[in-house]
């Protein structure tokens, strides 16, 4: 799965689940770090300074939410979230407070490999994947050009809106990660449109026109029901 070892921090409390992903994660080349409780979890994460952190939202010292929160005032380290909680409103509220995608409680391994290497691909400290010279990202048979401000599809140029290019290079930015509604409508149009999911829907439909071969069945701007949207490259 990696050709390098990577380091991951996993902060679980149940030792059954936690043997069971480290296990999993070991035999993939990752060195895992096992903590049972937030404040183990927090001082390994500090020593280990790992390349991803794995974590579950009811620990018994404190909530994994506020874990969350605390990790983002001075870090950008990828976080997964597992969870027994599968309410809408549990799993928004933990991609709000920063972590880059969520996985219910029971999984497979296969699936929690696919988010794994979903979530590393947007390392921390680079931003976005814009890393060419042109500043440019390719997706399928998309490349968004951003020095100058283009997109193209199979070569050929596409017109794009300002508000439909700012969300997909949010998105592009954020390649592989969950961004929620309110996410996406404060960065775009503001903290006043934070409650108002419709005018996200309404371009985003005109997004996928524009980008997807067959805008019903998307391969690329991928909706998370009730939650957001995300980019998958391919």
């Amino acid at each position: 799965m990696t050709a390098v070892a990577q380091n991951v921090v996993l902060i679980e409390d149940e030792a059954m689940i936690r043997r069971y992903v480290s296990m999993a994660l070991s035999a993939s080349g990752f060195k895992v770090w096992e903590s049972g409780t937030a404040q183990q979890g927090l001082v390994e994460t500090v020593s280990r300074r790992p390349d991803l952190i794995i974590l579950d939202l009811g620990l018994p010292d404190r909530d994994g939410v506020d874990v969350i929160r605390e990790l983002r005032n001075w870090c950008e380290i990828p976080i997964l979230v597992l969870s027994v909680r599968t309410e809408e409103g549990q799993k928004v509220e933990a991609l709000d407070a920063g972590a880059d995608d969520y996985l219910t409680k029971p999984f497979g391994v296969p699936e929690l490999q696919a988010r794994i290497r979903a979530v590393l691909r947007r390392r921390p400290n680079q931003g976005s994947d814009f890393q060419n010279d042109d500043s440019t990202f390719e997706f399928g048979d998309i490349k968004v050009d951003r020095a100058h401000r283009r997109v193209f599809r199979a070569g050929e140029p596409i017109h794009l809106t300002p508000t439909e290019y700012q969300i997909l290079t949010l998105l592009v930015a954020n390649v592989g990660r969950v961004l929620t509604h309110r996410f996406i409508l404060q960065k775009v149009w503001g903290p006043d449109y934070v409650d108002r999911p419709h005018y996200l829907r309404v371009f985003m439909a005109g997004l996928r026109r524009k980008i997807e071969s067959n805008s019903s069945t998307p391969r690329h701007l991928m909706t998370e029901t009730g939650i957001g949207y995300r980019l998958v490259r391919d």
